[in-house]
């Protein structure tokens, strides 16, 4: 993460800055590291969750509602690896699921140097699971779609008139219900529930272009 800051911080050098406005439009591609800090609590079988890193594109939309505030909103879907970790069943490999998490915030952007923008801003996630595959001891899966906290620090740096590069850290705080049914050969074809906190981290780096 260090290595990533000192490249913006590098770029910017070439900078030639221009102040944001209000009624303005930012648009962001972005390479991004979904991190899981996942754990569970499983009912009958006990352990916990491992969640998979991923690597995904991600697109974000921001609006400037005032010259230093604005509204974000950040579009992806991610597919993980799901382990139920340390039960009585050993590690049970429950499969893959793919999550989408539409993300609003809202931003206070302050300028610090010149074509420099950072800000920091706070809002909502939606998470929709969808296209789950199951694992081989598993029959069936269910995970609740929830709403969560989101918080967000980055910064623009111009490169150019209308582009930027840009440097994202987010984390959202999510919880899901799971609930999982193993084949009948194994533990009698058991239903569980899992309380599994994902709370992941995204890490991003991209370019931009104002409008």
């Amino acid at each position: 993460m260090k290595k990533v800051w000192i490249l913006a911080l590098l770029l910017s050098a070439t900078c030639t800055g221009f102040a944001q406005q209000k009624g303005e439009w930012r648009v962001r591609l972005r390479g991004t590291v979904v991190a899981p800090d996942a754990s569970a609590t499983i009912s009958t079988i006990g352990g916990s969750a491992d969640i998979s890193t991923t690597v995904i594109p991600e697109l974000d939309f921001t609006y400037f509602l005032t010259k230093n505030f604005s509204a974000n909103l950040i579009l992806g879907t991610t597919r993980h690896k799901i382990t139920a970790t340390q039960t009585a069943l050993g590690d049970v490999n429950v499969g893959k699921v793919w999550l989408l998490p539409p993300t609003l915030t809202f931003l206070y952007h302050a300028p610090v140097a010149k074509g420099v923008l950072p800000y920091i801003g706070a809002g909502v996630n939606y998470t929709i699971f969808y296209g789950a595959k199951n694992g081989p001891a598993i029959a069936k899966t269910d995970y609740e779609n929830k709403f969560a906290f989101a918080a967000q620090v980055g910064s623009d740096f111009d490169i150019a008139k209308n582009l930027f590069l840009n440097v994202d850290v987010k984390k959202i705080w999510l919880r899901t219900d799971a609930t999982i049914t193993t084949q009948p050969g194994v533990a009698g074809g058991a239903t569980v529930v899992a309380n599994t906190k994902i709370d992941p981290w995204l890490i991003s780096i991209g370019i931009g272009k104002r409008f």
